[in-house]
């Protein structure tokens, strides 16, 4: 930075970073983990399908929202001081130039993958080797499902659906007459087929074109391309509809039917056919993209599930707190002796699972409430909740229905629930129920005893795998008070006025937060220890950013881990140098949440304040969502977050990147060596946890 920019930039919008590029900047970062030698090679490519999945929903959902922006005509500028065309241009470069990385990365991956037996077929000596079988794979695999559309007068250009792959062909019947056809991809249709041993796989697209006669008998193909349409797929619904699953049945048809808001097509295309595909899908040349190779870089995914496991990250076997084994797996047993941790995915979520099933057939619970934001297909979860209701238990599932790209299984286990009669709540219209609550109450002597738990992430248990998350467990009243506080304002509408030691948005977190980062001011101030550490996945509300600013200016030390956005820039001399930034890339997606607080004291120490929370530092999170904010009291349980997983995150150098005050990021250890935090989790046993066999002799 330099000194004009540092003089100036006190109130200028270039104090912040974008959010778009942000966002494409912590894409690229897992982009390259596709290259980092360390890895291994499968786990290359499946960081590459990754970046692919990414990408396409950051197209259908964030360019789209820009692009229905500048259609509008919006005039209103973001934080750092672009307008929606400068963002959308600026933005598509990005984009394209991601593309276009990610088409090389892939290339070059090709080659590697060959000398592990694992080719993917493309040059017409290999074709003709495997003909024979690719006829086979066609004929049984493909052709049934295969619809070839012709264009004409009597039938006009059908509509594609979002992400699909379709084959325009320009044909010459025999009287020498121009025509065109579509071959529109099955949205299940597989991408790479296996066509002979050990592992030599053809593309979909390359198949049917090598047994395109078998389609159209009677034409010559004259050329063809292959295009990939990305629709806009943000959703809108009625606020005041009388029926809320009714209303949002009938957005997720109009999202089906969205705006194209990108067209990927691959290759050079003859000028001609490319002319009628920008006719017929009414596409602008900045909304095309072209590739040189694979449309869906995410498809790799289909090679990754058919490798070797010696190609892949070792797999490694979740630990089940022995705290827990020592009750013989009674978890209300454990909970009520003592505040328990779960560290996900490295100790196991069946802790999860096993509180609610042993719930639903406890004789002595009467209720459960639970909020649902997202969970696998067929999970237990769901089950379990299921079960106690046919057991006569108060069951009561807040499903949240905005939970973006899962609103249709959303509205199926909410009928599936109501069906086994749960009471169904669909939470706030205008918010969203993102907090990860559940509350088990039970009768015990002639009391009630409510069980607590609340997590950093979702009720998943099959991203609970390879999401690093927390779950904790308490049967402390004022904890358990307040959460079913949170549920009583979600279910009835009746906000709580004053909270026991929890604190939950849109009500009270931002006051909460800022007045926690004035306290380490007013420490520092009193010539006092004053340190923040936060872990989040993003951070771009901008009053919490000048806040964390005007903390470093008045000398507060301040370390953040930020996975993805992050719009601070940190390190400038004068006004953000006591802030530190990094982002931790690898095996395992970070997405704790925790925030820690010198609260006067030398960090870590066990008289810091330390909190953990389904919310990262959105204005989202924190104004238009029920978001659940924990303090963490219990001294072994408060001691594992600081001094154990706090502690190993900012040691870790193998994973990390460093965010530098102009917003590009370096690698902290240049040849991925160094420390570890996911090893250091892999390797060693939770403090909350460790019961008996870790008793100290």
């Amino acid at each position: 930075m330099n000194k004009k920019f540092n003089k100036n930039i006190q109130n200028s919008p270039m104090r912040f970073i974008n959010r778009e590029l942000s966002w494409l900047s912590f894409n690229d970062r897992v982009l390259n983990e596709s290259e980092n030698l360390q890895n291994l090679l499968i786990e290359r490519l499946r960081f590459l399908s990754i970046s692919g999945n990414n990408l396409d929903e950051f197209h259908m959902v964030r360019v789209a929202g820009l692009y229905r922006l500048m259609k509008q005509k919006v005039s209103m500028r973001t934080d750092d001081g672009r307008t929606a065309r400068q963002q959308f241009n600026d933005v598509t470069k990005s984009l394209r130039s991601l593309l276009k990385k990610q088409q090389n990365i892939w290339n070059s991956l090709k080659k590697k993958l060959s000398t592990k037996k694992i080719k993917v077929l493309e040059i017409p000596k290999d074709f003709k080797k495997e003909e024979k079988k690719i006829v086979e794979v066609f004929k049984k695999s493909i052709l049934p499902s295969l619809t070839p559309l012709a264009i004409d007068s009597a039938h006009p250009f059908p509509f594609l659906p979002n992400q699909s792959i379709t084959m325009v062909c320009a044909l010459i019947n025999k009287k020498g007459k121009l025509s065109y056809s579509l071959v529109i991809f099955p949205p299940k249709l597989q991408r790479f087929f296996k066509v002979s041993n050990p592992n030599n796989f053809a593309k979909s697209e390359d198949i049917i074109k090598n047994n395109i006669k078998i389609i159209f008998p009677d034409f010559k193909l004259k050329s063809f391309s292959l295009i990939r349409v990305i629709r806009d797929s943000d959703i809108e619904f009625e606020e005041e509809a009388e029926d809320l699953i009714l209303s949002f049945e009938t957005a997720l048809k109009k999202r089906r039917r969205g705006t194209v808001i990108g067209l990927y097509i691959q290759g050079r295309v003859e000028k001609k056919l490319l002319s009628f595909i920008k006719k017929s899908l009414k596409v602008s040349e900045e909304r095309i993209f072209r590739v040189n190779s694979l449309l869906d870089i995410n498809s790799l995914n289909e090679i990754v599930e058919h490798a070797d496991q010696d190609l892949k990250f070792k797999k490694i076997k979740p630990r089940f707190p022995q705290r827990i084994i020592d009750y013989n797996g009674s978890c209300f047993s454990a909970i009520k002796k003592k505040d328990i941790i779960i560290h996900h995915p490295f100790e196991s979520f069946d802790v999860v699972v096993n509180f609610l099933e042993q719930a639903a057939i406890d004789d002595f619970v009467v209720s459960i409430k639970q909020t649902l934001y997202r969970t696998s297909k067929n999970s237990p979860i769901i089950k379990a909740l299921i079960d106690a209701s046919n057991n006569g238990k108060s069951v009561t599932a807040i499903v949240e229905l905005k939970a973006r790209f899962d609103e249709e299984k959303n509205i199926k286990w909410a009928r599936d629930l109501e069906k086994a009669g749960v009471h169904i709540v669909y939470g706030f219209v205008n918010l969203k129920t993102h907090a990860k609550i559940s509350v088990v109450t039970r009768k015990e002597s002639d009391e009630l005893v409510s069980y607590v738990h609340f997590g950093t992430g979702n009720y998943h248990p099959i991203t609970a795998k390879t999401y690093t998350d927390l779950s904790f467990f308490s049967c402390n009243k004022d904890l358990a008070n307040d959460a079913l506080k949170v549920f009583n304002f979600i279910t009835g509408y009746t906000k709580p006025e004053k909270m026991n030691v929890l604190t939950y948005s849109p009500k009270f977190l931002r006051e909460k937060l800022t007045s926690l980062i004035n306290n380490e001011i007013t420490n520092k101030k009193k010539n006092l220890p004053a340190q923040i550490w936060i872990k989040v996945n993003s951070l771009i509300d901008s009053n919490i950013i000048d806040q964390l600013y005007f903390a470093s200016q008045n000398g507060v030390k301040i370390k953040l881990i930020v996975r993805g956005i992050c719009g601070l820039r940190p390190g400038i001399p004068g006004f953000s140098e006591n802030i530190e930034v990094k982002s931790i890339i690898g095996r395992f997606l970070e997405h704790s949440r925790i925030f820690c607080f010198a609260n006067g004291n030398k960090m870590p120490n066990e008289k810091n304040f330390v909190f953990i929370s389904s919310a990262d530092l959105m204005t989202r999170n924190l104004d238009r969502r029920v978001e659940a904010f924990i303090p963490i009291t219990n001294q072994t349980v408060q001691k594992q977050i600081l001094n154990q997983i706090m502690v190993a995150y900012l040691k870790d150098k193998k994973n990390s990147w460093k965010l530098k005050s102009n917003g590009s990021y370096e690698r902290i250890a240049s040849k991925s060596v160094g420390f570890s935090a996911h090893k250091y989790f892999i390797d060693n046993p939770s403090l909350s946890g460790r019961g008996s066999k870790f008793k100290k002799k």
